[in-house]
Protein backbone atom coordinates (compact mmCIF):
# COMPACT_ATOMS: atom_id res chain seq x y z
CA UNK A 1 0.00 0.00 0.00
CA UNK A 2 2.95 2.27 1.22
CA UNK A 3 4.33 1.62 -2.17
CA UNK A 4 1.41 1.94 -4.10
CA UNK A 5 0.63 5.85 -2.31
CA UNK A 6 4.68 6.57 -3.60
CA UNK A 7 4.01 5.91 -7.00
CA UNK A 8 0.57 7.53 -7.32
CA UNK A 9 2.32 10.58 -5.55
CA UNK A 10 4.87 10.75 -8.23
CA UNK A 11 2.64 10.48 -11.20
CA UNK A 12 0.92 13.33 -9.50
CA UNK A 13 4.05 15.47 -9.42
CA UNK A 14 4.99 14.68 -12.53
CA UNK A 15 1.98 15.26 -14.32
CA UNK A 16 1.34 19.02 -11.97
CA UNK A 17 4.97 19.59 -13.26
CA UNK A 18 4.59 19.05 -17.20
CA UNK A 19 0.85 20.12 -17.43
CA UNK A 20 1.62 23.44 -19.19
CA UNK A 21 4.00 21.57 -21.88
CA UNK A 22 4.31 18.42 -24.45
CA UNK A 23 5.97 15.69 -23.44
CA UNK A 24 8.77 16.49 -26.61
CA UNK A 25 8.87 19.64 -24.45
CA UNK A 26 9.40 18.06 -21.30
CA UNK A 27 11.89 15.68 -22.67
CA UNK A 28 13.75 17.97 -24.47
CA UNK A 29 14.14 20.30 -21.09
CA UNK A 30 15.14 17.65 -19.15
CA UNK A 31 17.82 16.32 -21.60
CA UNK A 32 19.75 20.09 -21.64
CA UNK A 33 19.42 19.77 -18.20
CA UNK A 34 21.16 16.41 -17.83
CA UNK A 35 23.75 17.10 -20.78
CA UNK A 36 24.83 20.74 -19.32
CA UNK A 37 25.27 19.59 -15.58
CA UNK A 38 21.84 21.23 -14.15
CA UNK A 39 22.49 20.56 -10.86
CA UNK A 40 25.91 23.04 -11.04
CA UNK A 41 24.11 25.95 -12.95
CA UNK A 42 24.36 29.02 -10.86
CA UNK A 43 20.45 29.13 -10.93
CA UNK A 44 19.02 25.35 -10.44
CA UNK A 45 15.70 23.89 -11.52
CA UNK A 46 13.40 22.45 -8.82
CA UNK A 47 12.36 19.21 -11.03
CA UNK A 48 9.80 18.90 -8.54
CA UNK A 49 8.21 22.12 -8.73
CA UNK A 50 5.94 23.63 -12.36
CA UNK A 51 7.88 24.34 -15.45
CA UNK A 52 6.51 27.50 -15.66
CA UNK A 53 8.62 27.70 -12.25
CA UNK A 54 12.16 26.81 -13.51
CA UNK A 55 14.43 29.77 -14.25
CA UNK A 56 14.82 31.10 -17.44
CA UNK A 57 11.88 29.18 -18.96
CA UNK A 58 9.18 31.17 -20.76
CA UNK A 59 6.08 29.34 -21.45
CA UNK A 60 2.34 30.75 -23.36
CA UNK A 61 -0.40 29.05 -24.48
CA UNK A 62 1.51 25.89 -23.20
CA UNK A 63 4.40 25.80 -25.28
CA UNK A 64 8.49 26.82 -24.33
CA UNK A 65 8.79 30.00 -26.37
CA UNK A 66 12.05 31.54 -24.86
CA UNK A 67 15.05 29.78 -22.78
CA UNK A 68 16.84 32.86 -21.14
CA UNK A 69 20.11 31.13 -19.42
CA UNK A 70 22.77 33.66 -19.65
CA UNK A 71 25.43 33.51 -17.29
CA UNK A 72 24.12 30.29 -15.40
CA UNK A 73 27.53 27.88 -15.63
CA UNK A 74 25.44 25.04 -18.06
CA UNK A 75 28.67 22.85 -19.31
CA UNK A 76 28.72 20.66 -21.79
CA UNK A 77 27.02 20.16 -24.97
CA UNK A 78 23.40 20.80 -26.33
CA UNK A 79 21.45 17.65 -26.56
CA UNK A 80 20.20 16.77 -30.39
CA UNK A 81 16.60 16.76 -28.77
CA UNK A 82 17.79 20.50 -28.28
CA UNK A 83 15.27 20.03 -31.91
CA UNK A 84 11.93 19.02 -30.09
CA UNK A 85 12.16 22.36 -28.40
CA UNK A 86 9.99 23.69 -31.58
CA UNK A 87 7.81 26.78 -30.72
CA UNK A 88 10.90 28.91 -28.80
CA UNK A 89 11.53 32.02 -30.22
CA UNK A 90 14.09 33.16 -28.15
CA UNK A 91 17.36 31.49 -27.09
CA UNK A 92 20.05 33.07 -24.59
CA UNK A 93 22.71 31.10 -23.78
CA UNK A 94 25.32 33.60 -23.40
CA UNK A 95 28.36 33.26 -21.13
CA UNK A 96 28.56 29.96 -20.55
CA UNK A 97 30.48 26.72 -20.81
CA UNK A 98 28.53 25.06 -23.55
CA UNK A 99 30.68 22.61 -25.62
CA UNK A 100 30.37 19.90 -28.87
CA UNK A 101 29.00 21.22 -32.09
CA UNK A 102 25.31 23.24 -32.62
CA UNK A 103 22.86 20.21 -32.77
CA UNK A 104 21.38 20.00 -36.39
CA UNK A 105 17.81 20.05 -34.70
CA UNK A 106 17.93 23.21 -34.49
CA UNK A 107 16.81 23.72 -37.71
CA UNK A 108 13.47 22.29 -36.47
CA UNK A 109 12.99 26.10 -34.22
CA UNK A 110 10.90 27.49 -37.36
CA UNK A 111 10.01 30.25 -34.98
CA UNK A 112 13.14 31.49 -33.95
CA UNK A 113 13.57 35.14 -33.81
CA UNK A 114 16.94 35.47 -31.46
CA UNK A 115 19.73 33.44 -30.83
CA UNK A 116 22.25 34.15 -28.60
CA UNK A 117 24.86 31.44 -27.87
CA UNK A 118 28.22 33.78 -27.88
CA UNK A 119 31.25 33.44 -25.44
CA UNK A 120 30.94 29.61 -25.04
CA UNK A 121 33.06 26.86 -26.34
CA UNK A 122 31.17 25.33 -29.15
CA UNK A 123 33.05 23.83 -32.06
CA UNK A 124 32.58 22.30 -35.19
CA UNK A 125 30.93 24.00 -38.37
CA UNK A 126 27.53 25.61 -38.62
CA UNK A 127 25.21 22.84 -39.40
CA UNK A 128 23.40 23.98 -42.83
CA UNK A 129 20.19 23.06 -40.97
CA UNK A 130 20.58 26.47 -39.38
CA UNK A 131 20.11 28.45 -42.72
CA UNK A 132 16.22 26.80 -42.37
CA UNK A 133 15.55 29.41 -39.46
CA UNK A 134 13.26 31.83 -41.56
CA UNK A 135 11.85 33.92 -38.74
CA UNK A 136 15.59 34.13 -37.24
CA UNK A 137 16.20 37.90 -37.02
CA UNK A 138 19.36 37.57 -34.30
CA UNK A 139 22.30 35.22 -34.53
CA UNK A 140 25.16 35.29 -32.37
CA UNK A 141 27.75 32.97 -32.11
CA UNK A 142 30.75 34.75 -31.42
CA UNK A 143 33.67 34.13 -29.14
CA UNK A 144 33.32 30.27 -29.83
CA UNK A 145 35.71 28.09 -31.91
CA UNK A 146 33.44 27.37 -34.67
CA UNK A 147 34.59 26.50 -37.92
CA UNK A 148 35.04 25.81 -41.51
CA UNK A 149 33.06 28.08 -44.04
CA UNK A 150 29.51 30.00 -43.37
CA UNK A 151 27.17 28.67 -45.56
CA UNK A 152 26.41 29.79 -48.80
CA UNK A 153 22.73 29.14 -48.69
CA UNK A 154 22.79 31.92 -45.64
CA UNK A 155 20.70 33.74 -47.79
CA UNK A 156 17.74 31.88 -47.01
CA UNK A 157 17.59 33.62 -43.77
CA UNK A 158 15.49 36.54 -45.16
CA UNK A 159 14.40 38.26 -41.87
CA UNK A 160 18.31 38.22 -40.61
CA UNK A 161 18.89 41.66 -39.10
CA UNK A 162 21.96 40.46 -37.02
CA UNK A 163 24.80 38.46 -37.81
CA UNK A 164 28.02 38.09 -35.29
CA UNK A 165 30.41 35.43 -36.08
CA UNK A 166 33.39 37.04 -34.81
CA UNK A 167 35.99 35.65 -32.80
CA UNK A 168 36.13 32.00 -34.35
CA UNK A 169 37.84 30.06 -36.42
CA UNK A 170 35.82 30.49 -39.57
CA UNK A 171 37.46 29.86 -42.86
CA UNK A 172 37.03 29.93 -46.78
CA UNK A 173 35.71 32.84 -48.93
CA UNK A 174 32.76 35.25 -47.55
CA UNK A 175 29.94 33.77 -49.95
CA UNK A 176 28.26 36.36 -52.09
CA UNK A 177 25.01 35.07 -51.31
CA UNK A 178 25.57 37.64 -48.17
CA UNK A 179 24.39 40.01 -50.35
CA UNK A 180 20.31 38.71 -50.79
CA UNK A 181 20.38 39.30 -46.75
CA UNK A 182 18.42 42.74 -47.76
CA UNK A 183 17.13 43.37 -44.33
CA UNK A 184 20.70 42.90 -42.52
CA UNK A 185 22.00 45.66 -40.12
CA UNK A 186 25.18 43.91 -38.40
CA UNK A 187 27.74 41.95 -40.51
CA UNK A 188 30.60 41.19 -37.90
CA UNK A 189 33.05 38.88 -39.15
CA UNK A 190 36.18 39.63 -37.10
CA UNK A 191 38.61 37.73 -35.80
CA UNK A 192 38.77 34.65 -37.97
CA UNK A 193 40.20 33.05 -41.08
CA UNK A 194 37.91 34.21 -43.57
CA UNK A 195 40.15 34.80 -47.19
CA UNK A 196 39.55 36.00 -50.55
CA UNK A 197 37.84 39.29 -51.99
CA UNK A 198 35.20 41.53 -50.25
CA UNK A 199 32.38 40.24 -52.30
CA UNK A 200 30.67 43.43 -54.28
CA UNK A 201 27.51 41.91 -53.68
CA UNK A 202 28.01 43.47 -50.44
CA UNK A 203 26.38 46.49 -51.57
CA UNK A 204 23.55 45.26 -52.03
CA UNK A 205 22.88 45.22 -48.02
CA UNK A 206 20.88 48.86 -47.86
CA UNK A 207 20.17 48.58 -44.50
CA UNK A 208 23.59 47.41 -43.03
CA UNK A 209 24.82 49.82 -40.33
CA UNK A 210 28.00 48.28 -39.39
CA UNK A 211 30.60 46.05 -41.54
CA UNK A 212 32.95 45.15 -39.31
CA UNK A 213 35.95 41.94 -40.84
CA UNK A 214 39.11 42.85 -39.46
CA UNK A 215 41.68 40.45 -38.08
CA UNK A 216 40.85 37.94 -41.27
CA UNK A 217 42.98 37.31 -44.59
CA UNK A 218 40.89 39.25 -47.34
CA UNK A 219 42.74 40.44 -49.97
CA UNK A 220 42.38 42.53 -53.14
CA UNK A 221 40.89 46.16 -53.62
CA UNK A 222 37.76 47.30 -51.67
CA UNK A 223 34.60 47.65 -54.11
CA UNK A 224 33.95 50.49 -55.44
CA UNK A 225 30.27 49.53 -55.09
CA UNK A 226 30.66 49.68 -51.11
CA UNK A 227 29.62 53.59 -52.03
CA UNK A 228 26.27 52.59 -52.09
CA UNK A 229 25.74 51.29 -48.54
CA UNK A 230 23.98 55.26 -47.41
CA UNK A 231 23.04 54.03 -43.76
CA UNK A 232 26.39 52.39 -42.97
CA UNK A 233 28.00 53.89 -39.83
CA UNK A 234 30.66 51.90 -39.06
CA UNK A 235 33.54 50.14 -41.63
CA UNK A 236 36.09 48.42 -39.82
CA UNK A 237 38.52 46.90 -42.33
CA UNK A 238 42.01 46.69 -40.58
CA UNK A 239 44.29 44.01 -40.59
CA UNK A 240 43.75 42.17 -43.68
CA UNK A 241 45.63 42.31 -46.63
CA UNK A 242 43.46 45.32 -48.68
CA UNK A 243 45.47 47.14 -51.34
CA UNK A 244 45.31 49.39 -53.77
CA UNK A 245 43.39 53.11 -54.25
CA UNK A 246 40.95 53.49 -51.34
CA UNK A 247 37.64 54.08 -53.99
CA UNK A 248 36.33 57.95 -53.83
CA UNK A 249 32.98 56.80 -53.07
CA UNK A 250 33.58 56.10 -50.22
CA UNK A 251 32.85 59.86 -49.36
CA UNK A 252 29.00 59.10 -50.33
CA UNK A 253 28.85 57.35 -46.54
CA UNK A 254 27.04 60.32 -45.74
CA UNK A 255 26.47 58.44 -42.41
CA UNK A 256 29.65 57.08 -41.22
CA UNK A 257 31.15 57.82 -37.35
CA UNK A 258 33.70 54.72 -37.40
CA UNK A 259 36.59 54.04 -40.24
CA UNK A 260 39.04 52.05 -39.27
CA UNK A 261 41.20 50.24 -42.21
CA UNK A 262 44.81 50.05 -40.78
CA UNK A 263 47.51 47.56 -41.25
CA UNK A 264 46.52 46.71 -44.93
CA UNK A 265 48.39 47.78 -48.28
CA UNK A 266 46.16 50.83 -49.29
CA UNK A 267 47.73 53.25 -51.86
CA UNK A 268 46.74 57.43 -51.89
CA UNK A 269 46.72 59.88 -50.19
CA UNK A 270 44.48 59.21 -46.30
CA UNK A 271 44.62 62.07 -45.78
CA UNK A 272 43.06 63.91 -48.47
CA UNK A 273 40.15 61.17 -48.14
CA UNK A 274 39.50 62.42 -44.64
CA UNK A 275 39.37 65.88 -45.73
CA UNK A 276 36.25 64.16 -48.46
CA UNK A 277 34.43 61.91 -45.49
CA UNK A 278 31.12 63.31 -43.97
CA UNK A 279 31.38 65.61 -40.47
CA UNK A 280 29.59 62.88 -38.84
CA UNK A 281 33.25 60.63 -38.99
CA UNK A 282 34.88 60.48 -35.13
CA UNK A 283 37.10 58.00 -35.86
CA UNK A 284 39.35 57.58 -38.79
CA UNK A 285 42.42 55.40 -38.33
CA UNK A 286 45.39 54.48 -41.10
CA UNK A 287 47.87 53.47 -38.69
CA UNK A 288 50.62 51.56 -40.08
CA UNK A 289 49.55 52.35 -44.12
CA UNK A 290 50.84 54.30 -46.77
CA UNK A 291 49.41 58.03 -46.47
CA UNK A 292 51.39 59.27 -49.63
CA UNK A 293 50.27 60.18 -53.00
CA UNK A 294 46.68 61.04 -54.27
CA UNK A 295 43.07 59.36 -54.78
CA UNK A 296 42.84 60.05 -58.23
CA UNK A 297 42.21 56.43 -59.96
CA UNK A 298 40.39 53.34 -58.45
CA UNK A 299 41.77 49.82 -58.86
CA UNK A 300 40.66 47.31 -60.97
CA UNK A 301 37.65 44.73 -59.01
CA UNK A 302 38.94 42.39 -61.37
Amino acid sequence: MKTLKLTLLFCLVTLFTFADISSKEEQALLALHNTTKGTEWNTTWDLNAPVTQWYGVVIENNRVVELNMEFNNLQGPLPESFGDLIYLRKINFFRNRITGTIPSSIGNLMFLKECNMAFNKLEGQLPESITNLASLETLQLFMNQLEGSIPASIDKLQNLQVLELYNNEFSGQLPASIGKLSNLKELMLSSNRLIGKLPSEISQLKELKVLSVFDNNFFGVVPSSIGELANLEELVISNNAFYGDLPTEMANLTNLKIFLLGNNDFDGNLGILKDRMPPSLVQFDFNSINAKGVIVTLDTED
